[in-house]
């Protein structure tokens, strides 16, 4: 008996679906040594320090183990099921090409080993055509995980820190990823903007809104807005600008640092209105705020948003599928605009771990809904919105289909929420492109402009834990911003690392209750609050 099972073993081994470890590459200055202790359906090919591993396993988990070090060396995965590949005080710099470019066609997991840090570095990423203009490179779905350290640093212009095709997943791990390079390369857009009125903006009233919230239906700042038109009518190559458009606006947007300037494609854009500055000055009734006719427009021209579509531009985690973070330390820095620090195509999920991100454009932008389940979020932007969520149902939908999605832009439900805008009006804390947020649980405290002080905001309905939006509160730096409860017990104590003389600031706490009374107070500055409905406006 005991013969037999040693003997199915050994047939189930040769089988070829062992699941021992594959395939170990040591790094050593400009060469690579490989140990493969299978090699029937995979192929290793070692030119200096650069391993190509090809696996036509479908079944069988692929795994490999990668330790050393090298200042030119590069790691090309081909897979045709899963892999997962473990870090072992890896430190591997790439002249050209991700360090890790993975053309998986199943999931591929990346483990930082306990107790050890790696640090991969690309330094050029001149070969955008092969698609390894990011640090980690994935076709397909990547796990992030392990107890170790995980340094992820691109310098090279074009470089992005992490990319997928496909979702992104990460636990435990704690990830740190810096891009420092330029954007890389432009295309242009051939649509050539809109005519309107004397100054060449837009028409008399700016476009519906499709509600009544804003001003009269229209584009904020417009007694009425554009007739609608039947989408059906436009020309498919119009309405396929139009998609586009819609899915990189907040990038072409950011094109432009200072955030001032005409509206983009517009010819020399809206005259130059009161509306609110940068630093918090007043709004004007009926105005855009703070865009004037020449930046934007007079910059970029050609059509709407420009010929500002980045080709490559330097953002630290990237998916056209979904990003989730389940536990864990994550901390994302960028540096150039138009370089969102998270961006999931088609959302973002919060689930646990602290999680900070600083970028000159969005931190957290998804095209899907954000959601904040139980994680500790910091999220600041210095130049753009510092969460950013541009949903089918939110401010483009009347460029999209006549079928409008009733998906909300952003949830929080737990965790702390810390989303801090520091470059004033228009920008936001939390951006919801006016589709709907959702406040159901968790410590939130935002800090913006708003769109002439009219930021994205929760309603009774959607403020299933009470908040309120505290119009005009002055950040003073570095200074304690307390929350106190009636009894004049501290609530929450943070610390802004910037000025704003004049905010808009949506707050909300698990220790709220309704109909309670809370003070908010800074240097300067004290407001109390009575939370009478679900959601609450003060000024």
């Amino acid at each position: 008996m005991m013969k037999r099972i040693l003997l199915g073993v050994l047939l189930f081994c040769i089988g070829g679906v062992c699941s021992a470890e594959d395939i170990t590459i040591r790094y050593k200055g400009n060469k690579a040594t490989v140990q493969q202790s299978k090699k029937d359906s995979v192929q290793v090919t070692v030119d200096g320090a650069c391993v190509n591993i090809e696996s036509r396993y479908v079944e069988h988990k692929l795994t490999l183990r990668l330790t050393g070090r090298s200042d030119d060396g590069q790691l090309i995965l081909k897979t045709a099921g899963k892999a997962k590949v473990t870090l072992d005080a890896l430190v591997l710099t790439s002249q050209e090409g991700a360090p890790l470019h993975l053309k998986n066609k199943k999931k591929v997991e990346i483990v930082a080993s306990k107790g050890t840090e790696n640090t991969l570095t690309i330094t050029a990423c001149n070969d955008t055509a092969n698609h390894k203009a990011a640090v980690i490179w994935a076709k397909d779905k990547l796990l992030l995980s392990g107890k170790g350290t995980l340094n992820i640093i691109a310098t090279g212009d074009g470089c992005r820190g992490i990319k997928s095709k496909k979702d992104i997943t990460v636990e435990d791990v704690t990830l740190q990823v810096t891009t420092s390079g330029n954007n890389l390369g432009e295309k242009p857009f051939a649509f050539g903007g809109f005519p309107g009125g004397s100054e060449g903006g837009f028409p008399e009233g700016g476009f519906p809104m499709g509600n009544d919230s804003i001003r009269g239906g229209g584009f904020p700042g417009g007694p009425g807005g554009m007739p609608p038109f039947n989408f059906d009518d436009i020309p498919e190559e119009v309405k396929q600008q139009f998609e586009e458009m819609r899915k990189q606006f907040e990038e072409r947007m950011a094109a432009d640092s200072t955030g001032r300037g005409g509206f983009p494609g517009f010819f020399g854009g809206m005259p130059p209105f009161g509306g609110m500055r940068p630093e918090g000055g007043d709004s004007i009734e009926g105005d855009f705020p703070d865009f004037g006719g020449e930046g934007f427009g007079g910059d970029f021209g050609g059509g709407f948003g420009g010929k500002h579509k980045y080709v490559a531009s330097t953002k630290g985690i990237a998916s056209k599928g979904k990003i989730t973070i389940n536990s864990g330390n994550v901390t994302v820095r960028t540096s150039t605009a138009g370089a969102e620090g998270i961006e999931g195509k088609k959302g973002v999920v919060f689930n646990g771990g602290n999680i900070d991100v600083l970028s000159p454009d969005d931190a957290v932008n998804a095209s899907g809904c954000i959601e904040f389940n139980g994680a500790h979020v910091l999220a600041r932007s210095t130049g753009n919105d510092a969460v950013d969520s541009n949903p089918a149902s939110g401010f483009f939908s009347p460029f999209g289909s006549n079928e409008q999605s009733n998906e909300p832009a952003i949830v929080i439900r737990g965790g702390t929420v810390y989303a801090w805008s520091q470059v004033g009006s228009p920008e936001e804390g939390l951006d919801c492109d006016f589709a709907a947020l959702i406040i159901e649980g968790g410590n939130v405290f935002s800090v913006g402009g708003g769109m002439g002080e009219m930021p994205s905001v929760p309603t009774n309905e959607t403020a299933k834990q009470p908040a309120v939006l505290l119009i005009g509160i002055p950040i003073a730096k570095d200074e304690p911003i307390q929350l106190l409860d009636e009894g004049g017990k501290v609530i929450e104590t943070i610390h802004i690392p910037f000025a704003l003389r004049r905010s808009a600031s949506l707050v909300s706490n698990a220790a709220f209750k309704l109909g309670g009374t809370y003070t908010v107070k800074t240097k300067g500055y004290e407001k109390t609050f009575c939370l009478n409905e679900s959601f609450t406006q003060v000024r």
